[in-house]
C-alpha cells in the first residue's frame, strides 16, 4: 500500500509540474530573464506550493501523531545556517539557473526523452555522488585534525 500511495503522490506532483509548465526549461529560464522576456509564473507556482505546504503541515501535525506508513514523522530539526547549507543552496540555484531544471521538474521531463533532460539528470546524479565523496573526505579530515 505504501508503494501505491508513494506512486500516486509522485504522479500528482509530476502532473502539477507538467501542467504548470515547470518541466519546460525555457519557462524556468525566462523567470530569471528580468530584462528580457520575464515570466513570473514560476513565482506563482512556488508561492502556491509554499502556501499549501504551510497549511498542510499544520493540519497534519495537529491531526495525526504518526504518519500512515512510517513509525514517526521525519522533518529537519536543525536551524543552523552553515557553509554546507549555503554552499548546497548556491550550487542548486546556479545549476537551476543554468539548466532551467530543478530535480522536481526534471523527473517528469525525463519522459519527453529530450537529450538535454537526460544530460541534466546524469549530471544531477554525478553531483550527488560527488557531494557524498566530498562529505566523507571532509569528515575524515576533520576527524584526523581532532585526533
Amino acid at each position: 500500500m505504501k508503494l501505491i500511495v508513494t506512486y500516486v503522490i509522485g504522479l500528482i506532483f509530476g502532473l502539477g509540474i507538467s501542467m504548470s509548465g515547470m518541466a519546460n526549461p525555457a519557462k524556468v529560464l525566462n523567470f530569471f530573464d528580468f530584462f528580457g522576456v520575464w515570466d513570473p509564473s514560476l513565482m506563482f507556482v512556488m508561492g502556491g506550493a509554499v502556501v499549501v505546504s504551510f497549511f498542510g503541515y499544520r493540519f497534519v501535525f495537529k491531526r495525526y501523531e504518526t504518519p500512515a506508513f512510517e513509525p514517526k514523522f521525519t522533518v529537519p530539526t536543525s536551524r543552523v545556517i552553515d557553509a554546507k547549507l549555503v554552499g548546497g543552496s548556491l550550487v542548486f540555484g546556479v545549476g537551476w539557473g543554468i539548466a532551467g531544471f530543478c530535480p522536481g521538474g526534471a523527473l517528469p521531463a525525463l519522459g519527453t526523452f529530450n537529450p538535454q533532460v537526460w544530460l541534466f539528470f546524469v549530471a544531477l546524479v554525478a553531483g550527488i555522488f560527488a557531494a557524498k565523496v566530498l562529505m566523507k573526505y571532509t569528515a575524515a579530515r576533520a576527524a584526523r585534525r581532532a585526533a
